[in-house]
């Protein structure tokens, strides 16, 4: 059988019939053309899967059918099947080329958008596939606006609309109507001092004038201050936007509460008030090296300097509800910040080097120049380094409740660390035991796994080569086995220095 080529010039779409399977060309944006296929294999996996937030069932184009379009093109983008009804029975549509061509003009002329079509016959009935990508410009159907929630298309309310128009600029470059007044000019001076004795400012002079340092610096637009201008230096950036501030608690358990405090005022008063709060929430201790006294925290401070830095400059300032939360309990801190990851950017990245995806650029750029950031995209990384540095459990990051979180553990010895550095189970139950304990025999580690003294032998020298545990004693009976001191990056590493046996 011969294909059959058919071209719509208004719409500049063709499709070539072959047999069961139909290849639909449709004009790409670098002007070429791209081909799509989806088999049957593949379709019925979608169809299976039923509708999610990416997914739409249609078994005729009616109102809702259109409305789904500009939802997946102002969300996440999605698939449209045509031709399957709610329950993901195949019912089909007309098999004939003028009902995909009108669906194609309409589609064009009532969204302005161009997606990809696929289209199969199973059965003699046959399903339209819409792939519709995410917009990046706001798209209406009728003049109104929607988009996805969960397996729902839903219109825009008129506050979500506003925050979505805005969206497709990043928060920090939008203009508001601020008056010059309430930009702090000794945080603008500060700024001035750092960013010059950093060398990293190369047209703007320690004697400018804060106006043109701000205008410089792009924080001003027609003459009007953007909301970075007055988030980074202004008196009070909470007299407009009251859930832009940093809340830190310090908790014994879940529900028990020691503290409670906040910082507040512009950015880098947040930023320096925030990492005081929390030396008061942590402990430190003194160790004395070549006659100089030596702070050791509970966590190291660059690290946690780090984690804020990141709060700050890559939360979602769009969401007006909710602000940075920091937790301090007695074996971890958690980071929670609102708003997930940039687009582009995936957790298990975030762990290597990476590139950078800035979501405020002008807030990353200020504190790039003060010398608060050295190298865009190698936070994450470096907080991994300082951490392990430090003799500490590498910081967790992880996408939840709509927003970022890091985690930072104090105790080395939990299951799921000591799991991760190569300890078997028997060793695990051990150190943990030891952990309530406080040491531990040969006698009580076998009778604790139900072992041999041999293998008890083996796995508990193993303990002392990686230095998770010290030998009390020689032996015989009198030998026990404790948990080692905490020795600033030595913990778990094989080969490591080891302290002298008693």
């Amino acid at each position: 059988m011969k294909p059959i080529l058919e071209q719509n010039l208004s719409t500049q779409f063709f499709i070539v019939a072959a047999g069961q399977r139909i290849l639909l060309a449709v004009n790409s944006q670098n002007g070429g053309m791209d081909f799509y296929f989806m088999n049957e294999i593949e379709l019925k996996k979608v169809i299976n899967s039923g509708e999610t937030e990416t997914v739409e069932f249609k078994a005729s184009p009616n109102e809702v059918f259109y409305k789904t379009i500009s939802a997946f093109s102002n969300t996440k983008g999605g698939i449209i099947l045509l031709g399957v009804d709610r329950k993901g029975s195949i019912t089909g549509v007309e098999p004939v080329s003028r009902v995909l061509e009108d669906l194609t003009n309409r589609i064009v002329n009532k969204l302005s958008i161009y997606p990809e079509i696929e289209t199969m016959d199973i059965k003699g009935k046959r399903v339209i596939a819409f792939k519709v990508a995410r917009s990046g410009y706001p798209v209406s159907y009728e003049g109104r606006y929607y988009e996805r929630v969960g397996n729902t298309t839903r219109e825009m309310k008129p506050e979500r609309l506003r925050a979505f128009m805005l969206s497709r600029m990043p928060w920090d470059s939008v203009p508001g109507d601020f008056l010059f007044d309430e930009i702090d000019m000794e945080t603008v001076n500060s700024f001035l001092r750092l960013a010059v004795g950093k060398k990293r400012l190369a047209d703007i002079s320690i004697d400018e004038s804060p106006k043109t340092v701000l205008e410089k610096l792009e924080l001003i637009s027609d003459g009007k201050l953007k909301n970075g201008a007055i988030l980074i230096f202004g008196k009070n950036p909470q007299k407009h936007f009251i859930n832009h501030s940093v809340r830190i608690g310090r908790f014994k358990t879940e529900t028990t509460i020691i503290d409670d405090k906040w910082a507040k005022r512009n950015l880098f008063q947040q930023f320096e008030e925030t990492i005081n709060i929390l030396k008061q929430f942590i402990s430190v201790r003194y160790e004395i090296k070549d006659f100089q006294r030596e702070d050791i925290w509970d966590y190291p401070i660059p690290a946690l300097r780090e984690a804020v830095l990141n709060a700050l400059t890559h939360r979602d300032y769009f969401n007006i509800a909710n602000f940075i939360l920091i937790k301090v309990y007695d074996d971890h801190i958690w980071f929670s910040n609102p708003g997930g990851l940039p687009e582009g950017i995936a957790i298990e990245e975030l762990k290597k080097p990476h590139g950078s995806f800035l979501r405020n650029p002008l807030i990353a750029k200020v504190f790039y120049l003060a010398g608060f950031i050295e190298q865009y995209g190698s936070g994450t990384v470096r907080m991994v380094e300082w951490m392990k540095e430090a003799g500490l459990p590498e910081p967790e990051y992880k996408e939840e409740m709509g927003g970022f979180s890091v985690y930072f553990h104090k105790d080395i010895y939990t299951e799921e660390n000591l799991r991760k550095m190569g300890l078997n189970e028997r060793q695990i139950k051990a150190v943990i035991y030891v952990k309530e304990k406080g040491r531990i025999t040969n006698k009580e580690y076998q009778d604790l796994n139900e072992i041999s003294k041999r293998t008890a032998s083996r796995d508990l020298d193993d303990l002392v080569e990686k230095n998770f545990m010290r030998q009390i004693g020689v032996t015989g009976r009198g030998t026990e086995y404790i948990l080692k001191g905490p020795e600033r990056g030595q913990r778990g590493q094989k080969g490591a220095r080891k302290e002298p046996k008693d």
